[in-house]
């Protein structure tokens, strides 16, 4: 087993934008470059970058999300109106069942590691 390098060498990006029922404002365009995804599909790593925009999310409940910003600035609102800002250096975990908004403030870069467990 070799340590996987993150970054955006390593492999071509992914291109899309929200689902168009999903989407609040904009219609940004999105690109992934997936760098790690675990042989039973558990885990999975990269970098992500967005341009501004929103639209609603929903995390399916076996899925974690943690993030570290690079560049830019993202604001995640959840269902009851709590809303958290994370701009460059900072991070946060966005939890399995996670419905709200996820906004685009300024154009982002971001790493992003996704776990997923199995279902009960």
């Amino acid at each position: 087993m070799n340590i996987m390098r993150v970054s955006e060498q390593h492999c071509v990006p992914q291109q899309d934008r929200p689902n168009p029922q999903r989407l609040v404002t904009g219609n940004p365009l999105r690109h992934t470059w997936p760098v790690y995804d675990s042989a039973d599909s558990a885990c999975a790593a990269g970098i992500w970058s967005c341009e501004t925009g929103a639209w609603r999310i929903a995390f399916a409940d076996n899925k974690h999300e943690f993030f570290a910003v690079i560049s830019g600035c993202v604001c995640l609102t959840n269902e009851a109106g709590h809303a958290e800002t994370f701009g460059p250096g900072e991070a946060a975990v966005i939890p399995a069942g996670f419905r709200g908004e996820f906004r685009v403030l300024e154009p982002v870069r971001k790493y992003y590691v996704i776990v997923t467990v199995p279902v009960a």
